[in-house]
């Protein structure tokens, strides 16, 4: 594995400064649209629509503010960041973007796309958690290193990776923001069909993530088993039952108890009282 780079864990601004360098300012080229490719590695898989057509709409007025970043592929080019740029720009039928080639190995790359997509915070939990996955099995790297890579704690990282093991309707809900990571989060120690189960219950009720976690709980909560009755307690039981007709239940504990009999009604007690021989 090649040395951890001393820009990891600095974040974005450590990869891809915000106040351009001058070098940078003297490499922004206008490069044709159709001769990029979106990145492969890209950890975002939903672009929501409304944001896209917002940005397409800016764009349209103000031109692109922040150019992407690119690699050289032979004589095409391959999107390493900014790719809701390179959409907006798509959609409002300009022809070229501005752009900053650079030279970066693979996993630069993708490092890159991972950082700028979390830290502008437009990624769903779900892409969150694919996208982690993703470069720790690329490139063999820990959790620990994903957290600097991402300047993120790696408690954090480690819940939402735990998102992988939901079932995937339930991750389909997470991304159509019906349910929140927290919700999946709570239920994950269920099989997949209990968690599908308690998913729909939880859009149908509205249940917050506290709710999930009391429901959770309590459907864990071990049932206690009956203590078997002493034999002959059983047997007055049935015996008491008999002579007044009614189902009578004993509760003995350590030689004291009481004895509870069941009526329907003043009638019923009547009879009971009559069968007792007490007056009233």
């Amino acid at each position: 594995m090649a040395a951890k780079r001393k820009a990891l864990g600095k974040g974005l601004s450590a990869l891809i400064p915000e106040d351009l360098e001058k070098e940078d300012y003297e490499r922004i080229h206008e490069i044709d649209i159709d001769l990029i490719s979106p990145n492969p590695n890209q950890p975002r898989r939903v672009f929501e629509q409304g944001k896209l057509d917002e940005l397409t709409e800016s764009i349209k007025k103000y031109g692109v503010i922040q150019p992407i970043i690119l690699k050289k592929e032979g004589d095409l080019y391959t999107l390493i960041a900014g790719e809701r740029r390179w959409r907006a720009c798509k959609n409002a039928n300009i022809k070229t973007i501005p752009s900053i080639v650079r030279d970066i190995e693979n996993r630069n790359a993708s490092e890159i796309a991972l950082i700028e997509n979390i830290q502008r915070e437009d990624l769903n939990p779900i892409d969150e958690a694919n996208a982690y996955e993703f470069v720790m099995d690329r490139y063999g790297i820990t959790q620990e290193q994903v957290s600097n890579i991402v300047g993120k704690s790696r408690v954090y990282v480690t819940n939402i990776m735990r998102l992988n093991n939901l079932d995937e309707y339930v991750k389909d809900k997470i991304v159509k923001n019906l349910i929140t990571a927290g919700h999946g989060r709570a239920i994950l120690s269920f099989d997949k069909e209990k968690q599908k189960s308690i998913t729909d219950i939880i859009i149908r009720d509205n249940l917050s993530v506290r709710d999930v976690e009391k429901l959770v709980r309590t459907s864990k909560k071990p049932k206690r088993k009956k203590a078997e009755k002493d034999k002959y307690i059983v047997y007055l039981e049935e015996m008491l039952t008999e002579k007044f007709s009614t189902r009578v239940n004993i509760k003995n504990k350590k030689n004291k108890g009481k004895i509870e009999i069941e009526y329907t009604g003043n009638d019923d007690l009547n009879r009971i009282l009559d069968l007792l021989k007490i007056e009233d």
